[in-house]
């Protein structure tokens, strides 16, 4: 009889070598071991030191129920979004290392992240592991920082006056090392897993500031209030819930832009940004350049290795069109294995260098089947139809779409992995110059005649 699959799953997991974290490299691997190790040398040296007390039991219980509520009703959409998670764990760990010893702070992410994992989303394990960890220490050590303060700038109570404010000062100033702390020991980690990545621009972008500020706002908030009175629990749930909803909702409009498998616009979301991209252009009269970008052979490819190969593909062309594209051009995906770039302030035979540096580079690609060393590879090409609408003219976005659709069908007939461009009655002195700039395989489209004269580069 066939094992279940929870049991399949354990079986598994039980299997050593068979973890993901043996596919990390060597030193990623040994510091993803060593933090959580680390987190547990300090949860036994807190715990030994630690004199546990009912009173301390009846603050962390309520903080323990509040965070496991809040992790289980976290939206899942915020897993999908690029950039830092803020699942707002954080503001029920930090009351409990002001509020109470190091040991319940370095304990307090554990059934949180098991909760995740349970109902939101499961990760892989020695993510989570390795995040349970970093928050452990960090926290641990705000506690611990905390209770270096002298007790008249600080100590067990809020107190009133002027030792209120240097309380809450004290708060905030162990609330910025626990977020830092964990910021810096997952960054050293990014770092590690991808040299080339910068932190910076994950995690000093205005929504992620945004999203900080409001979790180390909500937890001195929430550690005040409970320190004032146990009571005010009642207060404090809610409003958690109803501010991460508020935070969600950029989340939400920006992913019903994006095409989920490519991380590109969607169709109707470019079409609405390229309109006024064209409107701009034919305000100031600028040129204005549309590709459309075909993967060639593609139904091969999901043929052979099945569509999850396939979306790996669009996902991997689709990042490597990006990554050529300046901030104020548009890339979206237009339909199955099709994509479409529009350049902002870009003539036609610069949209055709451009384009022919996007073939180049696909052409170069090797886009693994799985994620495991030494898996096997897909190498693929595109073809590219290129149009413009140069300096002074005025040409609506359907014609620029027709055009370049009939140029890449061009390109597609003439053999693929070649770029066209949309232009007969320019034939010649287009195809000569962007020759003579290294552009290899540049064809000209010869039904661009038939489509009248609106339709020509």
């Amino acid at each position: 009889m066939q094992a279940s699959s929870l049991t399949s799953r354990l079986n598994r997991g039980l299997v050593i070598r068979d973890w993901a974290w043996w596919q990390l490299p060597p030193l990623l691997r040994c510091y993803v071991a060593a933090v959580p190790v680390l987190a547990l040398v300090a949860m036994g040296v807190e715990a030994a030191r630690t004199e546990w007390r009912m009173a301390d039991l009846v603050v962390f219980l309520p903080l323990l129920c509040c965070g496991v509520i809040s992790m289980a009703s976290t939206p899942r959409v915020i897993f999908n979004h690029p950039g830092v998670t803020r699942d707002f764990g954080s503001v029920w760990i930090l009351p409990t290392a002001i509020l109470l010893p190091p040991v319940y702070a370095a304990l307090m992410p554990i059934p949180l992240f098991a909760v995740m994992r349970w109902c939101v989303h499961r990760g892989i394990l020695h993510r989570t592991v390795f995040t349970v960890a970093s928050i452990s220490l960090a926290y641990a050590l705000a506690s611990w920082v905390f209770r270096l303060f002298p007790p008249h700038f600080a100590g067990d109570s809020v107190g009133s006056g002027l030792h209120g404010l240097t309380w809450v000062i004290a708060a905030v100033a162990c609330g910025l090392i626990a977020s830092r702390g964990h910021s810096l020991l997952i960054a050293c980690a990014v770092k590690l897993s991808d040299p080339d990545v910068r932190i910076r621009n994950i995690e000093l972008n205005r929504q992620a500031l945004q999203a900080a500020f409001a979790e180390l706002d909500l937890g001195i908030l929430i550690t005040i209030a409970i320190g004032l009175s146990p009571a005010l629990f009642v207060l404090a749930l809610p409003t958690v819930l109803l501010v991460r909803r508020f935070l969600v909702y950029p989340i939400l409009i920006s992913q019903a832009r994006i095409d989920a498998k490519t991380g590109m616009l969607n169709v109707s979301t470019w079409e609405a940004e390229a309109e006024a991209e064209l409107s701009r252009s034919r305000r100031t009269q600028s040129p204005v350049a549309l590709a459309l970008v075909d993967i060639d052979h593609f139904k091969s490819v999901n043929d052979t290795h099945g569509h999850l190969v396939g979306d790996r593909v669009l996902k991997s062309v689709s990042e490597a069109l990006m990554s050529h594209l300046r901030d104020y051009d548009r890339a979206g995906r237009f339909g199955g294995e099709e994509f479409v770039l529009l350049f902002a302030q870009t003539s036609g035979s610069d949209a055709c260098r451009i384009a022919e540096r996007l073939r180049r580079h696909v052409a170069c690609m090797a886009v693994p089947i799985e994620d495991r060393p030494n898996a096997p590879t897909v190498r693929l090409t595109i073809s590219v139809g290129v149009t413009a609408m140069e300096q002074g003219e005025t040409r609506e976005l359907a014609d620029l779409l027709a055009a370049a659709d009939s140029a890449l069908y061009h390109a597609k007939e003439t053999g693929r992995n070649r770029v066209a461009v949309h232009a007969a009655e320019r034939a010649t002195g287009l195809e000569v110059e962007l020759v003579g700039h290294g552009v290899e395989d540049v064809q000209v489209d010869p039904t661009g005649a038939s489509l009248g004269p609106s339709m020509s580069l």
